[in-house]
């Protein structure tokens, strides 16, 4: 069975503004059947909203990040408000939220700042990595 992975907005904007790094890379690993991409509505929103401020030249590129990934739905309240009592800002809570939701194996973030306190733990199913681990977890090195 593939690695369900669950990208944060950050894992999605760097997709589109990077085509050649790492997040690329593990779209591209989804496209190769290597494991299964999830993201919610909220994480895309979030990377459609940075994107349009920081790199509105590269949001014609999400479209096509987006091909590889499922979109599952938001946690409902109660999971969010658990995630929010971790110590993760409204932000941020709904992310883990829907990953534990969607039962992600992982939630690949590049968010040291929020989730950093979370990393190489497992809570409710879902491992939190950063970019480099997840793909160390597929097998592609750091």
């Amino acid at each position: 069975m593939r690695p369900r992975l669950f990208l944060d907005a950050n894992v999605l904007f760097s997709a589109c503004v990077s085509p050649a790094g790492r997040a690329a890379a593990l779209i591209e690993l989804a496209r190769s059947q290597v494991c299964v991409l999830l993201s919610s509505p909220h994480a895309i929103e979030e990377a459609r909203r940075n994107l349009a401020l920081r790199y509105p030249d590269r949001e014609d590129r999400l479209p096509s990040v987006l091909d590889a990934v499922t979109l599952v739905t938001e946690a409902p309240p109660k999971v969010a408000q658990w995630a929010r009592d971790l110590g993760l800002p409204d932000q941020d809570a709904p992310i883990l939220a829907a990953a534990v939701q969607a039962e992600a194996d992982s939630l690949v973030t590049g968010d040291r700042t929020h989730f950093g306190p979370l990393f190489g733990h497992t809570l409710r199913g879902v491992r939190i990595v950063a970019l480099s681990e997840a793909l160390g977890l597929l097998g592609f090195g750091r």
